[in-house]
């Protein structure tokens, strides 16, 4: 049988409520009462509830969090820089991954307010599918969407602007000499997808360069890169550069491109985006576009307690200006 704090009190030979004050530290009781309640607390291997404790006072300590592919570099740099935010504030963070499917995302979301949650940060698999998981989210409940988010829905977000980030990768190709540049990234299905593509699109333009160079949409993981690389190959018009929506993808390109020996840089340029912890590492190093992490988890731990302090707060939308690492891929230092 369970112990319970009755039991640890009358073993104690205590109140209850002093036996409370001990366990919960609510309030100093003498050493003396504080060691017997202890002693009898770990030799009935005595369990406090916080949860229950939490719940009495309103609140859990915890905020829940939702990625859509933990296996994608981005999400566990995002995480762990949400999580650092989060501990120095006394609260601790629940993870969930929607493993790229919506149904799935929804069913994290229920669980999640399941277990009383403070808040949920959540990065959206759809821009629009989504929606309804979101909308199951209670209004007591604050959310903030980070890096992506659910078109026309009203809640917080906070992530860095994906079509000057995508602008700067192009801009810099161009001045590196490239005329014809492909752009390799995911289907438009995320938000994030969408704006990287149409940035891509503002820039050609702007620029004047020819449009009519490959937009290949796949995925954003490495395995699409390969296959991208593959079908640029046989396209039998090499780009001058290849532009790609993620860090993931550009190692994939350049990956396939080393194993048929064609040379990078000096063939063809490579670009990334995120500047994920493997980027510098790639062969060649990886001239990416950065998002701050820091700066992202602290505006989205921002926004989330400005909407449990008073959740009539308007809704914020805060787009991050990101910067451009130039390495090895396009001709840049090491």
């Amino acid at each position: 049988m369970t112990a319970t704090i009755r039991d640890v009190a009358q073993r104690a030979g205590v109140s209850v409520a002093t036996a409370s004050r001990v366990l919960t530290g609510s309030r100093k009781v003498s050493p003396i009462l504080a060691e017997r309640v202890n002693e009898a607390a770990a030799a009935l291997d005595y369990r406090h509830n916080a949860v229950a404790r939490a719940l009495r006072r309103g609140h859990t300590n915890t905020v829940g969090m939702i990625v859509p592919e933990i296996g994608n570099p981005f999400f566990p740099a995002i995480v762990e820089a949400v999580e650092r935010r989060l501990q120095g504030t006394g609260r601790d963070l629940f993870l969930c991954d929607a493993q790229q499917d919506v149904a799935i995302e929804r069913h994290r979301v229920h669980a999640l307010i399941a277990r009383q949650v403070d808040g949920l940060i959540i990065v959206p698999v759809s821009a629009t599918a989504s929606r309804a998981a979101l909308a199951d989210i209670p209004g007591s409940v604050p959310v903030v969407q980070v890096d992506r988010f659910v078109e026309e829905f009203a809640a917080d977000w906070v992530g860095v602007d994906d079509e000057l980030g995508i602008g700067l990768a192009v801009e810099h190709v161009a001045s590196r000499g490239a005329h014809t540049i492909a752009f390799v990234s995911a289907a438009l299905e995320s938000s994030s997808a969408l704006q990287r593509h149409e940035g891509f699109e503002r820039a050609i333009a702007r620029l004047g360069l020819p449009s009519d160079f490959p937009r290949l949409l796949g995925t954003y993981r490495a395995e699409w890169g390969r296959a991208a690389a593959i079908e640029l190959l046989h396209s039998g018009a090499l780009p001058d550069a290849v532009v790609c929506g993620n860090d993931e993808i550009a190692v994939g390109v350049l990956g396939e491109f080393r194993r048929r020996q064609v040379h990078v840089p000096d063939r063809v340029l490579v670009t990334g985006f995120d500047d994920i912890r493997f980027a510098a590492l790639a062969d060649p190093p990886l001239t990416t576009v950065r998002q701050p992490h820091e700066q992202l988890a602290a505006e989205c731990i921002r926004l989330l307690d400005a909407r449990l302090a008073d959740p009539q707060t308007p809704v914020q939308r805060t787009a991050i200006a990101p910067t451009l690492v130039i390495r090895e891929s396009t001709g840049g230092a090491s």
